[in-house]
C-alpha cells in the first residue's frame, strides 16, 4: 500500500499518539513501524491477541510491562569466549528478564487467553540468570556487596580500615600540637589518598607526605606518616576489590552467553507484546471496537468517529464528541459522491472512511460500533490536499490529475479509492465533464469509491447514473450552521454564501453575490432546500410518533402492572379463605381422631355407626375442599410421566420426585421426605405450585392430606403384590396421623399373613401389631398400631 495513502490519512499522526504508551524506544519503534497485514487470517490473529489484553486488563489488571532498554546490540558483545560487559550493560538485562517472568506468570493457566497463552506462555525470564542478575548489579549498574561471598569480606574489611584511617585522623587534627599548623579542621582525599590541610607555610611541621597544593598555594594537603601504612592497605584491598568485580562481572556475561538465544527470542516478544499493549490501551481509552473484516467490494460502517479529531475535541472541549458516521456502500452502488457546505465535514468524512479501513486492516480496534464491516482491499488510493509544488512547476489542478492517472491505473475491485474536491481547480464545466468520467472509469473498475464536489453538474450525472449514489453533509437551515451529519441518497448544497457569511464577508458582498447567480442555480438549490426542509419535518413528525409510542407503550406498562397487583390482591384474598378451609381440614382431623378412639372403646355395632359417621365426615371435608379449590386436580396419563420428573400426589397433597415407572401395571414410585413410595398412577396429577404454601403469585389448597386411610384390603393378592400396596399404605397412613389401621389378608395358606407380619417387624413406622379380635376378623386381619 503507497506510502502517501497512509500519509494523507493521517495514519502517521495516529500511529505517533498510539506509541506514546510504550515502555521503550524499540516498542515504540514497532509501532510506527505498524502497517497493514498482508491477510485475513494475520489480521484476525492480531485482533484476537488486542482483545484478549484488552480482556485481561479489564478483569485481572493490565500486562505486566515497564520501562525496558533495546539489549540487541549488547547481546553480539556477549558472544566472545571472556567478554565482558560492565555494571550498567549489565543491569539491562533485569527489567526485560522480570517482565518475560511477570507475563509468563500472568498467562500461565489462562485457557480463556489462547492467543496470548502462545503468544507468552513459553516466556522463563531466565530465572536463574535472573536472580544471579538482581543479587549482583542494582539498576545504576553498581555491583553490590551480595555479587559474591569474597566481595562482601572485601569490602567489609575495607570499611573498617577506612574507619581506623578516619578515626585516626581526626585525633591527629585535634591534636593541639598539630591543628596550629592546619589551615582547616576537615578530612580529604587527594589522588585517592587521605589528607589533611597543612598551611604551606607550616608544611615541614607536620610530618607527611604532601600529596597536592591548593589553586591558591596557600594549602598543602599532608598525609600523615603514621597512616600510611594503614592507606597503603586499603590500596591494595581496592585492587583486590577491583579483581573481584571483574570476575563478578566476567561471571554474569557469561551467563547471559549460555542464554543469549533465548533472550533474544524473548526480547522480540516482549517487544512486540508491547506494541499490542499500546493499540489495546488506546483502543480501551477510545472505547474502540473490534470489527468485522469482510470481502472486498462493501464497507459498512456504524457509528464511526475519527480518532484524531475525537482526541481533539476532547482536549478542547471536556465531553465534546465527534457526530459519527454511518455509511454502506457496495453491492449494486460502489460509488458515492458526497456533496455539502464548505466547513461541513465532508473531507472528514471522507478521512474518517480511509482511516478506519487502514486500521481494521492492520489488525487494530476501529472507532466504530462492532457490527461494522471492513473490506479486505489490497489498495487504499488517496487524493486529497492540495499538492502543488512549485519546485515541480504542478498547479493543483495538475497534482490532482497526476494522483487520479495513477489511482485510474491502479484501481480494481481490490481498491478503496478516496478523492477530495473531484473536478475543481479548474473550469467548472470542463471540470465537472472529466470529474463525471473519472466517476464512471472508477465504477468500471469495480472499487469502491468515495468522492467530494461541490460542482452541480456531478450531482445530477450520479442521480442518473447505476452504480452511484449521491450523499452530502446535512446543513441547519434555520441556523445556517453544518450537522457534519453523512446523509445517503440525497445531494447536498455548498451553502457558500451563507458560510461566507457566517465568516463575516460584509452583506453587502454576499447580495451582490446573489444578485450575479444565474436563475437555473438559485432554482436548483431552492429545490434542493425545499426538499431537504420536507425530510426533515417528515423526521421531526416520525420522532413525535416514536416519543407517542413510546408514551403508549409506557401506558400499557402501567396497565398491565396495575392488573398483576389487582390479580395479587385477587390471590391473597383467595388464600385467605384457603387459609380457612385449612384450618377446617386440622379441626376435622382431631375430631377424626377422636371417633377413631371411640370406635375401639365401643361394639361392633357401634363401631359400624361410628365408621359411617366418619365416612359421612370424609365426604363432608371433600365437599369443603373442593368448594375452596374451585377445581379438580388434573389427571395425569402414565405415558406423560417420566422419571426425574416433579408430580403432585393427591393421597400426600404434596410435590413428590418420580423415581420409576412401571407402565404395565400403571404405578410409579416416588420420593417424598427422603422415602420411596409407590402409588397408582391414578393418584398423581400434574406438578402444583400452590399445596402447603401461600407463595407470591400463587394460592394454596388444602387437599386430602388429612383424611384418615384405615383399612387395607389384600385378600386373593399374590405375596409379592400385597407387599408392594402394603408400604405406601403405611406411608399415607402415617402422614395422615392415623393411630391405627387394619390390613385384611384373610386365612388361606397362611403365607400372606405371614408375610404381613414378618414385613411389619421392624419398619420403622410400625409401633406394634397384633391379630384381630373376634369382632374385627380374627386371624385374617392384622391391627397395626403406627408411630
Amino acid at each position: 500500500m503507497a506510502h502517501f495513502s497512509a500519509e494523507q490519512l493521517e495514519f502517521d499522526r495516529l500511529l505517533h499518539v498510539i506509541a506514546g504508551a510504550s515502555h521503550s524506544d524499540v516498542s515504540r519503534s514497532a509501532v510506527l513501524d505498524i502497517g497493514p497485514l498482508p491477510g485475513r487470517d494475520d489480521i484476525l490473529k492480531r485482533q484476537q491477541q488486542v482483545r484478549e489484553i484488552m480482556r485481561m486488563s479489564q478483569e485481572a489488571g493490565p500486562l505486566r510491562l515497564f520501562p525496558f532498554q533495546d539489549i540487541t546490540p549488547l547481546i553480539p558483545k556477549t558472544r566472545p569466549e571472556g567478554a565482558l560487559l560492565d555494571g550498567r550493560e549489565l543491569a539491562a538485562f533485569i527489567p526485560v528478564l522480570s517482565i518475560a517472568a511477570g507475563i509468563s506468570a500472568q498467562v500461565r493457566g489462562r485457557n480463556d487467553l489462547p492467543s496470548l497463552l502462545l503468544l507468552a506462555g513459553s516466556l522463563t525470564g531466565c530465572p536463574d540468570l535472573l536472580k544471579q542478575l538482581t543479587r549482583s548489579v542494582n539498576a545504576e549498574g553498581e555491583i553490590l556487596d551480595t555479587a559474591s561471598v569474597l566481595l562482601a569480606d572485601i569490602r567489609d574489611r575495607i570499611r573498617k580500615l577506612e574507619g581506623r584511617v578516619r578515626k585516626r585522623l581526626e585525633e591527629i587534627v585535634r591534636d593541639r600540637d598539630v591543628s596550629v599548623f592546619l589551615q582547616d579542621d576537615f578530612i580529604t582525599k587527594r589522588s585517592g589518598r587521605w589528607v589533611i590541610p597543612v598551611r604551606m607555610d607550616s608544611k615541614g611541621q607536620v610530618s607527611g607526605v604532601v600529596h597536592d597544593v591548593s589553586n591558591s598555594g596557600e594549602t598543602a594537603f599532608v598525609e600523615p606518616l603514621e597512616i600510611i601504612h594503614m592507606a597503603n592497605d586499603l590500596e591494595n584491598l581496592a585492587a583486590e576489590q577491583k579483581a573481584e568485580e571483574i570476575r563478578v562481572l566476567r561471571d554474569l556475561t557469561s551467563g547471559v552467553r549460555r542464554h543469549s538465544d533465548a533472550i533474544e527470542t524473548e526480547f522480540r516478544t516482549i517487544t512486540y507484546l508491547d506494541m499490542l499493549n499500546c493499540i489495546a490501551v488506546f483502543a480501551e481509552s477510545q472505547r474502540m471496537s473490534i470489527p468485522d473484516i469482510g470481502d472486498p467490494g462493501r464497507i459498512h460502517i456504524v457509528r464511526g468517529r475519527h480518532p484524531l479529531l475525537s482526541l481533539a475535541l476532547q482536549k478542547v472541549a471536556r465531553g465534546g464528541s465527534v457526530v459519527p458516521l454511518n455509511s454502506d456502500l457496495g453491492g449494486e452502488a460502489s460509488v458515492m459522491v458526497i456533496t455539502g457546505s464548505n466547513a461541513g465535514g465532508k473531507t472528514i468524512a471522507v478521512k474518517t472512511v480511509g482511516l478506519l479501513v487502514l486500521m481494521a486492516l492492520c489488525g487494530m480496534p476501529v472507532p466504530a460500533d462492532e457490527s461494522s464491516v471492513f473490506p479486505l482491499v489490497r489498495n487504499i488510493l488517496v487524493d486529497i490536499g492540495d499538492d502543488q509544488s512549485i519546485d515541480n512547476s504542478l498547479s493543483t489542478f495538475s497534482a490532482h490529475i497526476g494522483n487520479i492517472t495513477r489511482i485510474i491505473e491502479t484501481s480494481d475491485a481490490d481498491s478503496l479509492v478516496l478523492i477530495d474536491e473531484l473536478g475543481t481547480g479548474t473550469d467548472p464545466d470542463e471540470g465537472g465533464a472529466l470529474a463525471c468520467a473519472i466517476l464512471s472509469e472508477l465504477r468500471d473498475s469495480k472499487a469502491l469509491v468515495f468522492a467530494t464536489t461541490h460542482l452541480g453538474d456531478i450531482k445530477g450525472f450520479v442521480q442518473r447514473t447505476p452504480g452511484m449514489l449521491n450523499a452530502s453533509m446535512e446543513f441547519d437551515q434555520q441556523t445556517l450552521m453544518p450537522r457534519y451529519l453523512l446523509r445517503v441518497g440525497e445531494p447536498g448544497q455548498s451553502h457558500a454564501l451563507e458560510t461566507a457569511h457566517r465568516y463575516g464577508l460584509p452583506g453587502r458582498v454576499i447580495d451582490l453575490a446573489k444578485s450575479l447567480m444565474s436563475k437555473n442555480k438559485i432554482e436548483f438549490d431552492s429545490l434542493i432546500s425545499d426538499l431537504n426542509l420536507k425530510r426533515q419535518m417528515h423526521e421531526e413528525a416520525l420522532a413525535d410518533l416514536h416519543i407517542q409510542k413510546s408514551a403508549l407503550e409506557e401506558k400499557m406498562q402501567r396497565l398491565e402492572e396495575e392488573r398483576a397487583a389487582s390479580e395479587l390482591k385477587y390471590r391473597e384474598k383467595l388464600s385467605e379463605a384457603y387459609e380457612k378451609a385449612a384450618e377446617l381440614v386440622r379441626e376435622t382431623r382431631k375430631e377424626m381422631n377422636l371417633l377413631l378412639e371411640e370406635t375401639k372403646k365401643k361394639e361392633k355395632a357401634d363401631k359400624r355407626e361410628a365408621m359411617t359417621r366418619l365416612r359421612q365426615r370424609q365426604e363432608e371435608i371433600e365437599a369443603k375442599r373442593k368448594e375452596y379449590a374451585g377445581r379438580e386436580e388434573e389427571s395425569v396419563s402414565i405415558n406423560d410421566i417420566k422419571e426425574g420428573d416433579e408430580v403432585f400426589v393427591r393421597s400426600l397433597n404434596r410435590n413428590a420426585l418420580v423415581r420409576k415407572i412401571s407402565r404395565t401395571q400403571s404405578r410409579i414410585t416416588v420420593e417424598f421426605g427422603g422415602k420411596e413410595i409407590e402409588l397408582a398412577v391414578s393418584d398423581v396429577a400434574r406438578k402444583e405450585t400452590k399445596p402447603g404454601t401461600v407463595g407470591r403469585g400463587h394460592v394454596t389448597t388444602p387437599q386430602t392430606e388429612d383424611l384418615p386411610v384405615l383399612r387395607l384390603n389384600l385378600i386373593g393378592k399374590r405375596v409379592d403384590d400385597a407387599l408392594t400396596e402394603l408400604e405406601p399404605f403405611l406411608n399415607h397412613a402415617s402422614l395422615a396421623g392415623v393411630p391405627e389401621v387394619t390390613i385384611i389378608h384373610g386365612f388361606g395358606t397362611g403365607a400372606l399373613s405371614r408375610a404381613v407380619r414378618d414385613y411389619l417387624k421392624g419398619h420403622p413406622l410400625v409401633k406394634s401389631f397384633r391379630k384381630g379380635e373376634q369382632s374385627e376378623g380374627g386371624g385374617g386381619v392384622t391391627v397395626s398400631s403406627l408411630k
